[in-house]
């Protein structure tokens, strides 16, 4: 990549936040295409939203509502009003579609300086999207977008679901998307951290619009998220669990001062991989290698993809975000370099970085002090977020915090990062669509009527289970 010696990194403050906001939003770039959906409809559609032109998001800079006879993705792909681009991989192709939702739809941003959000032509940050039912539970969930993508990247995974259970949903884009993410900020981890407070934000305006639309506030708060969306499902539950009833976390990064984190364990990968792959005398030192940095054994059909397009975009834009002095003027470093040439992301070590690295990382590490019902669920076979390094950390440290009464956590056994890699390796990969099902409906039991979801444990996969059944197969109790 071309020097950039004015580059825009960490130079303007771009958006919005209290002083007190310290902490912040990761997880994987998982690739979409390039495509923003199209400008939203002008008028609204039939369906019976009364008064919906008094229902105002507190804060918002722009808002538009949309009356419409579905609010899941059976109608709003057709109407513009989801993109998805945004979500794009991260379900199995037969997921089902639940359908018979209408409702009201307000899409809008809250003020920011920055512009790589363009879906509806708005080039603005900070865009989000509220769904309001016409046949409500009296609960609301909130989310926020995975890895560097928009508002609309949850909408398969669980918003659908949301919706056609009666919950009011609501989405962000954190305030910054995009593999330049990394640009917004005035100082390294501020763009990070921006999601964190995007998240708070939106949480507080929905609940209003909740209160506004229905006559009564939300009865239930849930924070939902996978990935980077998971880690502001932890960081929310700790620094704002007043906001919430609980939340469901989707194999969420971990971000820790001294490690793990994505910094630790991502350059081994690029270090070793290519010796792994390539085979030869030192193949097998590169195995042993690649397994003690956390890469799983039986997980090695799934290098070669992560290898493709993980592991080494991920390590530069959020390495460069983190620690953008590694390589200088040049923004990002160098993609697929080979070790030893200079300011190479293969031959990064997190632990000899300069202090100011580890004050960028403390911005958004996390501590396991929640303070609601927590349910966590991570694949065994994930090799962009290893779970020995990310999630199983993340238990011990709430159990170190004396919050365990609060936790409960699912290994599943033969998961990987996004669902559609079970459809390329049917059978290998189990997809993890229907933990959510299930941890979703445990969390609604443990705080409607006190039920405890079963004991943290490994969720084994089936013997003999064919893909289609695991599309709804996840029973807590595996």
């Amino acid at each position: 990549m071309p020097p950039a010696p004015h580059r825009p990194s960490h130079r303007h403050r771009r958006w919005l936040r209290p002083a007190a906001l310290a902490a912040a939003a990761l997880t994987a770039w998982t690739a979409a295409p390039a495509t923003a959906a199209p400008p939203l409809p002008d008028t609204a559609r039939p369906a019976p939203c009364f008064r919906i032109d008094t229902l105002k998001v507190p804060g918002a800079a722009h808002q538009q509502a949309s009356c419409l006879t579905e609010l899941t993705t059976a109608g709003t792909v057709a109407s513009g009003h989801t993109d998805p681009a945004d979500w794009a991989g991260l379900t199995p192709a037969g997921l089902a579609t639940p359908t018979g939702v209408p409702g009201i739809q307000i899409d809008g941003y809250f003020p920011d300086t920055s512009t790589t959000n363009t879906n509806h032509g708005w080039n603005h940050d900070s865009q989000f999207v509220i769904r309001l039912p016409d046949r409500w539970n009296g609960g609301l969930v909130v989310s926020g977008a995975p890895g560097v993508r928009e508002q609309y990247a949850n909408d398969r995974a669980f918003g659908d679901w949301a919706v056609s259970h009666g919950y009011a949903f609501a989405a962000t884009d954190k305030g910054a998307t995009g593999a330049a993410f990394h640009r917004d900020g005035e100082a390294p981890g501020d763009a990070l951290a921006e999601g964190n407070h995007r998240v708070t934000q939106l949480t507080r305006a929905a609940r209003q619009v909740v209160a506004r639309r229905y006559h009564r506030p939300p009865t239930r708060t849930l924070a939902m998220g996978m990935s980077n969306g998971g880690y502001l499902v932890r960081w929310q539950l700790e620094n704002h669990p007043e906001l919430y009833d609980g939340g469901v976390d989707w194999e969420g990064t971990l971000w820790r001062t001294e490690g793990p984190n994505l910094l630790t364990f991502l350059p081994p990968a690029l270090l070793h991989y290519p010796s792994y792959a390539a085979g030869g005398a030192g193949a097998e030192q590169a195995h042993r290698a690649m397994k003690a940095a956390g890469y799983p054994a039986g997980s090695e059909f799934l290098w070669p993809f992560h290898h493709q397009y993980y592991w080494d975009l991920t390590q530069r834009i959020y390495r460069e975000e983190l620690d953008p002095g590694f390589d200088g003027a040049t923004e990002a470093g160098t993609p697929f370099c080979a070790p030893g040439t200079p300011a190479c992301d293969a031959d990064y070590v997190y632990a000899d970085r300069p202090k100011e690295v580890r004050k960028a990382v403390a911005k958004i590490a996390l501590t396991g002090r929640i303070g609601k019902p927590l349910i966590s669920f991570h694949g065994t076979y994930d090799v962009l977020l290893p779970i020995s390094r990310s999630s199983d950390v993340y238990a011990q440290l709430v159990k170190r915090e004396g919050r365990g009464h609060l936790h409960r956590y699912y290994r599943v056994e033969a998961g990987t990062h996004v669902d559609s890699l079970a459809d390329t390796f049917p059978g290998r990969v189990r997809p993890l669509v229907p933990c959510h099902r299930s941890a979703a409906t445990a969390l609604e039991r443990w705080l409607d009527h006190g039920v405890r979801p079963p004991s943290s444990r490994t969720l084994r996969l089936p013997a003999g289970a064919d893909a289609g059944k695991l599309l709804t197969y996840c029973p807590l109790t595996g």
